[in-house]
């Protein structure tokens, strides 16, 4: 996959944060893979991959659709999470879908 943008984020008014996409590659196939990576020290507290709530998942959403503003034709996009629980790191491809 090639990186297309790191830590991309979009602002809900002057000063508050509305959502922030970790990475933003795109995939051989042409697909937009926006990530979210969550690191853990254990997997105790459901671990890396159950912190990622409904909540932060709007949010990613949400800064993934500004991101698509740019493309007069949106490609194929997928919401992935990379889940780091202390040495063992999970890639979830497609963790859930934007609905």
């Amino acid at each position: 996959m090639k990186l297309l943008e790191r830590n991309y984020r979009v602002a809900a008014g002057p000063s508050r944060r509305a959502g922030e996409v970790d990475l933003i590659l795109r995939d051989r196939d042409g697909t937009l893979v926006f990530v979210e990576v969550r690191a853990r020290a254990d997997a105790s507290h459901g671990g890396a991959a159950a912190s990622v709530t409904a909540r932060k998942q709007r949010s990613l959403i949400y800064a993934a659709r500004h991101y698509l503003l740019r493309h007069a034709s949106p490609p194929p996009c997928r919401f992935d999470v990379v889940a780091i629980d202390g040495a063992e790191l999970t890639w979830l491809q497609g963790a859930f879908d934007a609905g």
